[in-house]
């Protein structure tokens, strides 16, 4: 089920993200896109609130992958400097997709043919002011299922 939620503040993003992560089950995997400011962050961040991550969340862009230990863990990807698909094998990619935790890839759509077959795509386009929008297209049937619950828990909050 694919659909779009609007946002309409930063803090309604985060939300969104804490919703997110109360459909989220292990192994599962989410592809960001979006312009440099759209609030990929943000709606990390929520995720991250969602599992239960203590720490701060920031956008691991010089790290790569920042791993966060919570219900689940979550392993915050930022592919954003890296060049060629082969250098995902440096930092373990492939391994820590199946590392039982949840993966939110921040510019997951630049190397598309490195993510697993079934994956969420979430596309944060800006809109007006703080406004966004979040397109959600699940590429499976696991990501089907959660993109459903994620849209409806959002219309029931009032985000959609």
């Amino acid at each position: 089920m694919a659909g779009v939620l609007i946002t309409r503040s930063p803090d309604e993003t985060v939300r969104a993200g804490e919703m997110l992560a109360g459909v989220l089950g292990s192994g599962d995997v989410v592809a960001l896109t979006g312009d440099l400011g759209a609030g990929k962050t943000h709606l990390v961040q929520g995720v991250a609130r969602g599992l239960g991550v203590d720490e701060p969340v920031s956008s691991p862009t010089f790290n790569i992958l920042v791993v966060h230990p919570g219900r689940l863990p979550l392993y915050h990807f930022d592919l954003y400097r890296l060049e060629r698909a082969e250098e995902l094998d440096d930092i373990g990619f492939a391994e820590m997709l199946e590392a039982g935790g949840v993966s939110l890839i921040e510019w997951g759509d630049k190397f598309p043919e490195e993510l697993p077959r079934d994956h969420l795509v979430v596309s944060i386009l800006v809109r007006d002011g703080n406004e966004r929008a979040i397109e959600v297209a699940p590429r499976g049937p696991r990501s089907a299922s959660v993109a459903e619950r994620w849209l409806r828990a959002c219309e029931e909050a009032g985000l959609r």
